[in-house]
């Protein structure tokens, strides 16, 4: 599987709105997920977000979001490792990743530590069509209280909707086991 990392800290790059108007605390009650409009187009987000947001997991989601339909101009099939034919059908997400107090990046090198391993564990599953981008950046958990956070932006493509929404599926899994391995849930 295809996966980097960036930082994008500076000037006018986004933050992280932690605890933002909308915010369904996940942390409290992951089952919750079920509950976002994009579980109903996309069970296996809510998958993910349930694992991403238990007890045993490093961090917690603030906002994610699904794109069912991604334009041709929005992503390079060459860095999905997508064949050719094989990717007519594009769509991604996004999710908004905060370390647990007690697993807080207090320090870039810290967040940055964080994302090369999960990076290389992305790395080592066998496939393609597929990419996840993790873009550290600050953060705002309070009014008061500025950390580090992920955005992390999944894509899979596929020759028809079902084989990009299979590929996107598998994504999530191993993307939140990356960060919350499924052996600590067992």
């Amino acid at each position: 599987m295809e996966a980097d990392w960036e930082f994008e800290v500076g000037g006018d790059a986004p933050v992280i709105e932690a605890r933002w108007p909308g915010l369904i605390d996940l942390q409290r009650t992951p089952e919750r997920a079920w509950d976002l409009p994009e579980a109903a187009q996309l069970p296996a987000l809510a998958e993910a977000l349930v694992t991403l947001n238990s007890a045993p997991s490093s961090v917690w989601t603030s906002k994610c979001d699904f794109w069912e339909h991604l334009e041709p101009d929005a992503f390079d099939p060459g860095e999905l490792d997508a064949p050719s034919g094989c990717f007519a059908h594009a769509m991604g997400c996004y999710i908004d990743l905060l370390p647990k107090r007690d697993q807080a990046w207090p320090l870039p090198g810290m967040a940055a530590d964080r994302c090369r391993k999960v990076c290389s564990l992305l790395h080592e599953i066998p496939l393609r069509c597929c990419r996840v981008d993790l873009v550290i950046r600050r953060a705002y958990i309070t009014a008061d209280l500025t950390d580090l956070g992920i955005t992390a932006y999944l894509t899979s493509c596929g020759a028809s909707p079902a084989e990009a929404v299979r590929t996107l599926q598998a994504v999530l899994a191993a993307f939140a086991d990356a960060f919350c391995p499924r052996s600590t849930l067992e």
